[in-house]
């Protein structure tokens, strides 16, 4: 008989698992509560080469090769930047000529993956509850519609999952003391002294009182990872900053994911000026697409692996950041739920040739997942940290007070004289013409 499995949320995660079934041939349901794959966050993803081997295993050749034409090659970047709050350089990243790393837009990957699902993606299906019937086989309840019985059911509905909450009994994260504010800006739209400081790179800005500005570059047309423009499907289709704007979680910030577009980026670059942050530094928030810019808050799960997945293997699982919700700060996340998704697999192939049972196979995914969500966790929250560290007194005065000192020692060795004096603006006033 073949296994009919059911995985609660489309997103990157449960698209990736339902394809690798599918492909498989093995019986699946996806269902997500959007009406629309491309009702999702319009930002960028990472792939590291570890993500994009579990990808080949998922999806057919020629969705990879036009997900590969799809997006930015990291190694055609120049090397990553550090800067303070006034855009002084603090620093480089490591050569990235050899990097095997690929970013794409979320919208691209999900549209994507939703291809490889075909039919058996249901959209519009609101989870509302899962668990066990009386004979023992895992149900899924929906809001307006009747219950779906599987073989296995698995979670992928992100940080607030239904899934794991069952499994748990309670959230299996919680906030991570940061609310994030991310948008994507035009490198055209940009003036030409911000497009020359910003380059064709990523960079990253910290500054005190807990604000930082991480700059993404993506170009999937010039910086193609794949040199096959008939196969291109990216949304991006030129040189843009995808950004993400980071401040601590207070009454204050967290009464701004209320607002929206041009209102929400209005709040945005004022708290950041109250923060003595230079307009030049601020341009690439303040000549975004207002329609683009979004709020959210960061969720963290525990760093330790045994704390995850805290429920004893059975037939119910799940994956992703419903079980080991990670900040963006590392660009790991959604690169960890591909791996998750294709370990799964893996092991339910081995159910399928009659070598394991179906517990014993969730048992060994969940091992191994435990083991790749504390990786991922741990590097994120590395950043988090550092953050919220800049948001104490002390934080604070050590940042003011080393930062120019840093940029001042990145000058000399880069051989360049001081950058003139950038006077901050009133809020309100124009200060591009």
């Amino acid at each position: 008989m073949v296994m009919r499995v059911v995985v609660v949320g489309g997103g990157i995660g449960g698209l990736a698992l339902g394809a690798g079934l599918r492909r498989r041939g093995l019986e699946v349901a996806v269902f997500d509560r959007d009406k629309d794959v491309a009702a999702t966050g319009g930002y960028h993803i990472t792939l590291d080469d570890r993500a994009q081997s579990a990808l080949r295993e998922l999806v057919a050749p020629e969705i990879m090769r036009r997900l590969l034409a799809s997006a930015s090659a990291l190694r055609l970047r120049d090397r990553d930047a550090f800067w303070d709050r006034r855009g002084r350089l603090l620093g480089r990243g490591p050569d990235l000529s050899g990097h095997p790393g690929i970013d794409i837009d979320r919208i691209t990957l999900r549209g994507l993956l939703a291809e490889a699902v075909g039919d058996d993606l249901h959209l519009g299906r609101t989870v509302s509850e899962v668990g066990l019937g009386g004979d023992g086989t895992p149900r899924v309840l929906f809001t307006e519609a009747e219950p779906v019985p599987a073989d296995l059911v698995v979670g992928a509905d992100g940080p607030h999952s239904v899934v794991a909450r069952h499994l748990a009994g309670g959230p299996t994260n919680s906030p991570a003391g940061i609310i994030g504010f991310s948008g994507r800006t035009l490198r055209r739209d940009l003036s030409p002294g911000e497009q020359q400081r910003l380059g064709k790179r990523s960079g990253l800005a910290v500054g005190p009182r807990g604000a930082a500005l991480y700059v993404g570059f993506l170009d999937p047309v010039g910086n193609a990872v794949l040199d096959a423009p008939e196969l291109r499907m990216s949304v991006t289709t030129g040189p843009t900053y995808i950004w993400g704007a980071m401040l601590p979680e207070s009454a204050a910030t967290d009464s701004l994911r209320a607002l929206r577009a041009g209102a929400l980026q209005a709040a945005v670059l004022e708290r950041f000026r109250e923060r003595g942050w230079a307009e030049r530094t601020l341009e690439v928030m303040a000549r975004a697409d207002p329609h683009s810019v979004a709020a959210y808050r960061f969720n963290a799960a525990s760093t330790r692996a045994a704390e995850l997945a805290p429920w004893p293997a059975g037939r119910i699982t799940a994956l992703g950041d419903a079980v080991h919700a990670t900040p963006p700060t590392a660009g790991m996340g959604a690169g960890a739920a591909i791996r998750d998704a294709a370990a799964l697999l893996r092991h339910l192939g081995d159910v399928a040739d009659g070598g394991t049972t179906p517990a014993e196979a969730v048992h060994r995914f969940e091992a191994g997942m435990r083991r790749r969500g504390s990786e991922v966790l741990t590097l994120a929250m590395r950043t988090v940290r550092l953050v919220l560290a800049t948001d104490t007194a002390l934080g604070a005065a050590a940042t003011a007070v080393t930062t120019p000192i840093l940029a001042a020692a990145a000058r000399l060795r880069h051989g360049r004289p001081a950058p003139a004096p950038v006077r901050a603006a009133r809020p309100g006033r124009d200060t591009y013409r």
